[in-house]
């Protein structure tokens, strides 16, 4: 499982070997001045829309990887029974990231307080 981690300055996901290979991504680095906003969605599964490209859908399973969509490329790290943590970004590479966790509502809070 990737884990989330904090500086003052920056929200990193730290992937493990595996993710990095199914998704074709390394570990993804976000300064906390691009979250533009912090969404709680309940399936982070089900939140997931667009093309993969590249990536890893297990459908019902796992989603690893990046997903175009209208808005841009939006980095998917999630797995079943999880809810999710939306973070829309500005001025970076990534339009947003979507990450699932078992506890979304503990983990939006940690971003919203280091913002």
């Amino acid at each position: 499982m990737s884990v989330v981690s904090m500086t003052p300055s920056a929200l990193t996901v730290k992937l493990t070997a595996a993710e990095k290979v199914a998704g074709l991504h390394g570990d993804v680095t976000i300064p906390l001045t691009a979250i533009t906003a912090v969404e709680v969605v309940p399936d982070a599964l089900a939140a997931t829309h667009g093309l993969r490209a590249p990536g890893l859908s297990l459908p019902g399973i796992r989603k690893i990887g990046t997903w175009r969509t209208r808005h841009g490329a939006e980095f998917v790290v999630a797995g079943r029974g999880q809810g999710g943590v939306r973070l829309t970004l500005t001025g970076q590479k990534l339009a947003s990231v979507l990450l699932g966790d078992a506890d979304a509502e503990a983990l939006a809070e940690r971003i919203r307080a280091a913002r």
